[in-house]
């Protein structure tokens, strides 16, 4: 079993930055990491996905060259660094673990390959 606690988010302004954190706990931390987000009325959608050794790495084309995703395994975190940020990027932020051993859709993974979801946090740009 892995929990995942997130923190981070909160509001910004149009244009700035927020980091993101995802700390894993319960078991080693041997998973993919995903982040998803979903705004209001719509379904969750993948933002950006990490391998344990952070040799794969995918972003959703709406965040590519804005967000960055990364991991320290030795502190069992996953973060999600988000610059540029437009108003179209609010929405309730979600991180999501895999086993390393199941398959993902690539390059766009789907939130049903993940099994495990942290708690969710809020992202609201101001523009």
């Amino acid at each position: 079993q892995v929990q995942l606690v997130q923190s981070g988010g909160g509001l910004v302004q149009a244009g700035g930055s927020l980091r993101l954190s995802c700390a894993a706990s319960g078991r080693t931390f041997s998973y993919a990491m995903g982040w998803f987000r979903q705004a209001p009325g719509k379904e969750r959608e993948f933002v950006a996905h990490i391998s344990r050794n952070s040799g794969r790495i995918y972003y959703a084309d709406s965040v590519k060259g804005r967000f960055a995703i990364s991991r320290d395994n030795a502190k069992s975190t996953v973060y999600l660094q988000m610059n540029s940020l437009k108003s179209e990027d609010t929405a309730v932020y979600y991180c999501a673990a895999v086993s390393t051993t199941a398959p993902i859709t690539v390059p766009r993974p789907r939130a049903d390959d993940y099994d495990y979801w942290g708690q969710g946090t809020q992202v609201t740009i101001a523009s």
